[in-house]
């Protein structure tokens, strides 16, 4: 490390704790030619997960856009908090499994659908509004119609 003062490249470390955020290591540094003494942060470089948009925009994953989504779709549901959380983990930990770090917003608005068609067949149906983007009652006729026929091919709505 060169330090700050000097620029001199060595020095000694005097103390290293952790941050309280638990983010970061803090170290006190002493330089062994001037004797100065400095701080120096050791922080992880992570690179972002990333969504890739319908359009081919990239953005930042946010947990929390997508739990927003997710609790709007069950609103008034009976549904756990932690059953939604533990869904946005889902996606996250796959998201983290891709290579590229990224994931499109189709593959993650299908996982959600499957996951909530299991869940609650009526936050399934919101979700599937707005992420199908149904322009009519035709629209959302069809896939009522498809939820329906999937309930008599698996009466127990597994």
């Amino acid at each position: 490390m060169k330090c700050p003062f000097c620029a001199h490249q060595e020095d000694k470390v005097i103390d290293s704790r952790e941050s309280k955020e638990g983010d970061a290591i803090r170290r006190r540094r002493q330089c062994l030619a001037c004797e100065r003494r400095f701080t120096t942060y050791e922080k992880i470089d992570e690179i972002p997960y990333m969504v890739v948009k319908k359009d081919g925009r990239r953005e930042k994953f946010e947990r929390q856009k997508l739990l927003q989504g997710l609790l709007k779709a069950c609103e008034k549901r009976p549904i756990q908090m932690a059953k939604l959380a533990a869904l946005v983990d889902r996606v996250e930990a796959r998201l983290a499994d891709s290579p590229e770090r990224e994931m499109s917003t189709t593959d993650i608005g299908e996982m959600i659908m499957n996951e909530l068609r299991a869940l609650d067949k009526i936050a399934y149906v919101r979700f599937a509004s707005v992420y199908r983007d149904f322009q009519d009652e035709q629209a959302f006729l069809s896939e009522l119609q498809n939820l329906l026929r999937l309930r008599r091919v698996d009466p127990q709505g597994s």
